[in-house]
């Protein structure tokens, strides 16, 4: 046994030691059930709560209280027996499967079922506890067939009061100190016929001992036979498997709350009622008016008080059916759309409207939250549907623009062109997937080398597509021309032809003949390239004619140069970075770099670097392009 099993036949054991042995010193109750006996409902609400262990611990506690009290062997060890049947057949009750139980959950009072199901098992036990209690009595003890009935309902209206009050206690605290006792599935197959049957049994039998005590004079062995049969049809019936499972709810639901505030003022009312029936001061008054014996002015003050309750208590239990019907109910089916919503799919809408569907027409607020509800899944699903197009679409533009990265990468030059005359290498790097700069080297003939650099306006799909159109359109022109100007010129006109969109590009093109060792070259607007001597880098002094695209017939400047050790053309998104300062790279921190730079081969990696380094933090905002040729003088 472990030891929250031990806790739940202690628990039990000492409440019934508390109860029975503290009413009797307080002279709340006295033998044959005179008086206010609050330990008879511990039997009902020990079994519920505890199971098999609660019973154990309160049939142990009522035995030896009774034995305290000085009833005889026979009676105590009689209602023992009683008290294990009753307080395992509530806790066989409520496990029980029905057929209008949703649910079967732990002891709670959380919607009408439950209710319900609370008040006829404790009816039902009160029921029958009495009767058997007063026929033990009478079997034991003859002379009480006089007041026999009387003692059965004196009982009765303990236990129900008591089992009441106890229960709702019971319940509330077991929300907050989990100590109940879940019942494991039974493994052993249930006849449910027979413990239906067995179920009618009782009940018949019961009304029949009822009938046959109020109507006809006791017998003897009649009684005795009627207990027997009567016990061991509740014990027959508390072998009853388990086999339904039983569902955790951590949620307090809207009908527990409104039940709960009903239930409390019901309870204090009960409280109220005992408190005024068992002041002597108050008792002595009325006794001197009423009719009834001082001994039992205790239980006709209760069972006044319970019909008022009743009276006030069926027309609450419609209203709270009616509520729960046409508020809760619809209410908690809306509350399943969560099980019907995962993040990033579409909600499965098919079973939820048609739960919805029974309300939409209703002109209450429960009706307006249907079409609310149905609108915002219809709205939601169509939305959904949309992004997935979307996404599916913005797949296909991904998968689009990396073919396009590769075929731009594909034109550029991928490997340095080195010989005994120069050396000459560059790289490009996107701000997205294809940008607008673009650069090429390639030897024209023996003697010419082309070096390319152009930066096309805007980023992305156009500039790129301008920048691939102006790169093919220089390679055809530079088959039958040499003169850079007159390559752009040409080139400037083409461009100029159907530009609706007013799409421009900056270009520098040079030509390199390694013989006379001069670089021809002319600009479209584009930055003057960085050259260098013994001393250092410094901007090229030039023309910087306009851009190409915009104005045709442009007559572009031919120029040249001999007197330089390196030529580093560039764009000006090196020069335009920012830091998460908002400062500019610039064109002074670019030369003081390069001028730091000695490796020959390494000027791209480290500059790179150092951009990188510069812009932490930051996202690239435009392409980065850069050319380089070294004389081998």
């Amino acid at each position: 046994m472990e030891k929250n099993d031990l806790k739940k036949i202690l628990v039990p054991f000492i409440l019934m030691i508390i109860f029975n042995l503290g009413s009797q010193q307080l002279m709340l109750s006295d033998d044959f059930g005179y008086g206010f006996s609050p330990h008879v409902g511990l039997i009902l609400i020990s079994g519920l709560l505890f199971g098999p262990y609660g019973v154990v611990g309160t049939v142990l506690g009522n035995t030896l209280c009774d034995t305290f009290r000085h009833y005889s062997p026979e009676l105590t060890i009689s209602s023992a027996i009683l008290s294990f049947g009753i307080s395992y057949l509530a806790y066989k009750l409520w496990y029980g499967d029905y057929s209008r139980r949703d649910i079967i959950t732990k002891p709670r009072l959380n919607n009408m079922s439950n209710l319900l199901l609370f008040i006829g098992i404790v009816i039902v036990c009160s029921t029958l506890y009495s009767i058997i209690q007063k026929e033990l009595f009478y079997i034991l003890y003859p002379e009480t067939i006089e007041t026999s009935f009387e003692i059965g309902t004196r009982y009765f209206i303990n236990f129900l009061n008591s089992a009441f009050i106890f229960g709702i206690i019971g319940i509330w605290l077991s929300k907050k100190i989990d100590f109940v006792h879940v019942p494991k599935i039974s493994k052993r197959k249930p006849n449910v016929k027979f413990y239906k049957v067995l179920g009618v049994l009782i009940f018949i039998f019961t009304i029949f001992v009822l009938i046959y005590d109020y109507y006809f004079v006791q017998n003897i062995q009649i009684t005795i036979a009627n207990t027997i049969i009567l016990t061991a049809l509740i014990f027959i019936y508390i072998t009853k498997p388990i086999k339904s499972k039983i569902t955790e709810i951590t949620y307090t639901s809207i009908p527990e709350k409104v039940m709960r505030i009903f239930l409390i003022a019901t309870m204090v009312l009960i409280i109220i009622a005992i408190l005024i029936s068992t002041n002597d001061i108050l008792l002595e008054v009325i006794d001197i008016f009423s009719p009834v014996e001082m001994d039992d002015l205790v239980i006709y003050m209760m069972v006044i008080v319970d019909i008022l309750l009743i009276i006030f208590f069926i027309p609450c239990l419609f209203v709270l059916k009616y509520i729960e019907m046409e508020v809760i109910d619809p209410l908690y089916s809306f509350s399943k759309i969560e099980q019907y919503i995962k993040k990033g799919d579409k909600i499965q809408s098919d079973e939820l409207l048609k739960v919805y569907s029974k309300h939409i027409n209703d002109t209450d607020e429960i009706g307006m939250l249907a079409r609310s509800y149905t609108n915002l899944i219809n709205n939601t699903n169509e939305y959904i549907e949309n992004i997935e197009k979307i996404e599916g679409e913005k797949h296909r533009i991904e998968a689009e623009l990396n073919i396009a990265e590769k075929i731009q990468k594909s034109i550029l030059p991928t490997k340095s062109i080195e010989n005994e005359n120069y050396s000459v290498y560059g790289n490009s790097k996107p701000a997205r997937e294809v940008g607008g700069d673009f650069f090429d080297y390639f030897e024209i003939d023996d003697e010419n080398l082309v070096m390319v650099i152009g930066d096309a306006s805007g980023k992305g799909v156009p500039a790129a597509l301008l920048s691939i159109t102006t790169h093919a359109i220089i390679k055809q022109l530079l088959k039958s021309e040499k003169d850079p100007s007159k390559v752009l010129y040409q080139l400037n006109n083409q461009l100029c032809e159907n530009n609706t969109e007013m799409m421009f590009i900056t270009l520098w093109l040079g030509i390199y003949n390694k013989k006379t060792k001069i670089m021809t070259f002319s600009n479209a607007g584009h930055e003057p390239p960085l050259i260098s001597d013994k001393n250092g880098f410094e901007k090229l002094n030039m023309d910087s004619g306009i851009v190409l695209g915009v104005i045709k017939d442009f007559e572009f400047k031919k120029e040249e140069i001999s007197a330089f050790h390196r030529l580093i053309a560039y764009t000006d998104g090196i020069t335009d970075a920012k830091n998460i300062n908002n400062e500019f790279y610039g064109e002074e921190r670019l030369i003081n770099k390069l001028n730091e730079i000695t490796e020959k081969h390494e000027k791209i990696k480290l500059l790179l670097k150092d951009l990188e380094e510069f812009t932490t933090g930051c996202e690239q905002f435009d392409d980065m392009t850069l050319i380089i040729i070294d004389k081998n003088d």
